[in-house]
């Protein structure tokens, strides 16, 4: 009738990785204004800077997570550092959005809709990309290390 009551112990919050999160966010925040001041908006309100970030952020977080995951054993918290934090703070889907808000607004529907479909398509091909370039050099290192190739 009476069932044993378990008691879940309780796990000492995480700030080591909080703090590599907001650490991490605060570069790849500062990394995304300063690409924002210098790609600007481009001709005809066109969010060049937004796409840029979103694209280049992709690539790197493809690369990265070959590097971490497949060559790697990295420290604890360079995940949460670099993907969650740098990453995370360099890319802005949430201005993405409002950018095709903004194009929509602007009576933009046609730049709107290749905005909203090729920054998704980009961002897809573009991580595959980081991806493969990341294994396509791991390759070619370890064909060089067992004398494989001769310059």
């Amino acid at each position: 009738m009476f069932g044993v009551v378990r008691v879940r112990a309780r796990r000492p919050f995480p700030w080591a990785v909080v703090l590599a999160v907001a650490l991490g966010g605060a570069l790849g925040s500062v990394a995304r204004y300063g690409v924002s001041l210098w790609v600007g908006r481009g001709g005809a309100g066109f969010p060049w800077g937004t796409l840029a970030v979103n694209v280049v952020g992709c690539l790197i977080i493809g690369a990265v997570t070959v590097l971490l995951e497949e060559f790697g054993n990295p420290h604890r918290l360079v995940r949460p550092f670099v993907g969650v934090g740098v990453l995370g703070g360099f890319t802005t889907f949430s201005t993405y959005v409002a950018d095709v808000g903004d194009l929509l607004a602007a009576q933009r529907p046609v730049q709107a809709t290749v905005y909203l479909f090729g920054t998704v398509a980009l961002g897809v091909v573009s991580v595959v990309c980081g991806a493969v370039s990341v294994r396509a050099l791991a390759g070619r290192a370890a064909s060089r290390a067992r004398g494989g190739e001769r310059s």
